[in-house]
Parts: structure tokens; sequence; C-alpha cells
């Protein structure tokens, strides 16, 4: 196979994929990141590729989300210029299509790149640029790709009002590619519950524009309902810790009874989306109460009891990752099949925050690209 990732003989990179949670200041290819540093007068840790990438996985990896976010102030210091942010969108986009995602929605701060002079509205406007010409790239190359922004709110400033505004600004070119079509809050979770930012999802909810919130991830259940009560989400970022409502009882591992708390039950039957990210919910420490090691992710509990699991990379760049790359390490810990990662991708598609006709359209397109990519596989293999 052309790739190192296959599951039942197929190559998952060459699948169809949506990514719906996919930071742009994590996606940062290293010597991009030494480049604009250069020119922008950047301090580094480290002077080549190979120290700089060993340096963010150190960083990376040390089992809490507040060390996990420490690297960001590097990725961010790079991000603050015309230059640099239609750059690494458009990369970022590049990146995607090569591992063989057709929609893609990248979520970032911009109130964390202003120090250069440009506005709020001027740095998204510049990450529109930056992804239709890796759209226009990646078509040259001959991948078809879409790309999307969910503008993010910081949980623990006082800006996230300004950044609804900004999102509602944004949302008229939101029906075109590099558009904004949602609304987030990320960053230090514990002690920064949505509540904090009720005038902002009010405001959101008014205008009938959709929002997805970080929760489940270094907090726990008040997090996620905050999410869903306060910010109206419809769709829970990373929502990991939800597990924390499932009951499990029997005498042996095989359990014998599952039993569901109220709000993993409501998340459940109203199909809201879990964009968990394995690799990254690793490494912060997200599943520490379940294991250090991927099977022991909850992942495989919520697939199994129908709730609609999206997988997702997070951060590319600290995670080392990518979203062929998460799926095979997923079906190498619960022995999925390609039917199942289809099955994700087509939640994913349907969770999208898109027109209902666009995201029936992707599923299609999901659905028509396995088959076409397992027939091709099995030609192979027949000869």
């Amino acid at each position: 196979m052309s790739s190192e990732f296959t599951v039942d003989g197929v190559d998952v990179t060459g699948l169809p994929k949506v990514s719906l949670h996919d930071h742009l200041d994590g996606s940062l290819r290293p010597a991009t990141i030494l480049e604009l540093a250069e020119s922008a007068g950047v301090a580094v840790p480290a002077l080549t590729t190979e120290e700089l990438t060993e340096w963010i996985a150190k960083s990376s990896n040390a089992g809490s989300l507040v060390d996990y976010l420490t690297t960001f102030d590097l990725t961010c210091a790079v991000m603050q210029t015309r230059e640099g942010l239609e750059r690494v969108a458009r990369e970022s986009v590049l990146d995607l299509a090569g591992d063989g995602v057709i929609y893609a929605e990248l979520r970032w701060a911009p109130e964390q790149h202003l120090t250069r002079g440009l506005s709020l509205d001027e740095v998204v406007e510049c990450v529109e640029v930056g992804i239709r010409q890796g759209v226009e790239d990646a078509a040259a190359q001959g991948r078809e790709i879409d790309a999307r922004q969910i503008v993010t709110a910081m949980r623990h400033a006082d800006r996230a009002r300004d950044i609804a505004e900004l999102a509602l600004r944004q949302r008229a070119r939101g029906s075109e590619i590099g558009g904004v079509v949602g609304f987030d809050i990320a960053g230090a979770e514990e002690g920064f519950p949505a509540r904090n930012h009720r005038d902002a999802f009010d405001l959101l909810a008014a205008e009938l524009f959709p929002t997805t919130v970080h929760a489940g991830e270094a907090d726990g259940l008040a997090s996620i309902q905050s999410a869903l009560y306060d910010g109206r989400a419809l769709r829970l970022g990373h929502g990991v810790r939800l597990a924390e409502d499932i009951s499990l009882e029997g005498e042996n591992e095989s359990a014998t009874l599952v039993s569901l708390g109220p709000l993993a039950q409501w998340v459940k039957d109203r199909g809201i989306a879990l964009e968990l990210s394995p690799s990254s919910n690793l490494q912060t420490g997200a599943i520490a109460a379940w294991g250090t090691t991927m099977d022991a992710h909850p992942f495989d509990l919520f697939f199994q009891l129908g709730f609609a699991v999206t997988v997702n990379t997070d951060n590319r760049l600290q995670s080392g990752t990518t979203l062929s790359r998460e799926l095979t390490l997923l079906a190498d810990a619960f022995g999925y099949g390609v039917a199942d990662l289809e099955a994700f991708q087509l939640n994913a598609a349907i969770a999208a925050f898109l027109p209902l006709d666009d995201r029936e359209a992707l599923a299609e397109r999901i659905h028509e690209g396995f088959l076409e990519q397992v027939a091709a596989s099995r030609r192979q293999v027949n000869g």
C-alpha cells in the first residue's frame, strides 16, 4: 500500500474524511515556525526543525492541558502578520488535503493575533485568504477540499462578546470557502465555565448562530452541562469526560448492565456530536480516569452505545498526527474496520456547521469515496 495507515487492507489516507476539531495554531509546520520566527524576530527554543519538533513533543506530553497549551505561545507569536496568518492557513489546508480530508472546520482565536496592528476583522480575513489559497493550490494538485473557520474566544479572558459580534459580522461569508461558520470557547477549562460568557452565547442564540464548546476535557460533567445549557452547544469539543455519567455494572470486564445518567442520555438522544481527539486526550490527561493507553479511551464505549462520535486531531503539530493516523490508532485499539471508519466520517459530515443540503451532499461524497477506495483496494489485491 502507498500509505503506512491501513485498515482492512485499505489505504486510510485515501479515504475521504471530515475534520471538525482542528486548531489552526496547532497545525503549523515546524519549518514554517522557524522561517516566520526569523522574519518576525521571535525567539525560538530550537535551531532546527528536528530540535523544534522534539521540544514541541516533550512540552505537549506533560500530561496536563495547562502544560500542553504552553506551546501555543510560540505558534501564536508567528501568526501576527498577514504573511504569517495567510501562510499558516494555506499550508494547513494543503496538509489536510494531502491526508484525504475533503471538508474541514479550522478553529482559532482571533483575539490572540492582534499584537502587530491587525484588527479582529482583518485577521479573520487574512485566514480566509489563506484558506482560499490552500483550496486553490490543492485543486491544482488534483485534491478537492472545502474549509471554513470557527472563531474562538478564550474562556479565561473577557472578549467573548467581542468575538461573538465578530462572528456575526463575518457570517455573511460563511456560505463561501474560508468563511466563518461557527463560534467556540477554548483555553483552560477548569474554573472557566461557559456561563461566564452567557452574554455572548445569548447574542449568538438570538441570531441563530451555531456554537461548539470545549468541555469535558480538563473538567467534568458540570462543564459539559454549562456548555449545553449556557452555551447552547450543538457539538462538544472533546466531551470525553461525559463517560463519567455512564455506569457499567457486571461481574467481569464484559459489563452486563449499562446505565446512562441524565446528561449522557441528553447528549445521546439529541445526537450532539462528540469531537473526540484520541491522541490529544491521552496527552492532556483527559482520559486519566480510565487509563493511559489508547485502548482505555472511552471512544469505543460511546460508539457502542450509539453516541454521535467523530474523530479529530485537535492539534496536528503538538500531537504529531493526522486524521488518518488517529483513525488507524483507533482501529488498532478496538478492532474497527473500514465500515466503522465510514460511520465516524458520516457522523462528522452530518454535524458540520453547513446547511442541511450541503451536509447531505457531503455525506454522499463520503459514502461514494469509501466505496471507490475499497473497490480500488480489492482490485489491487486481485491483480
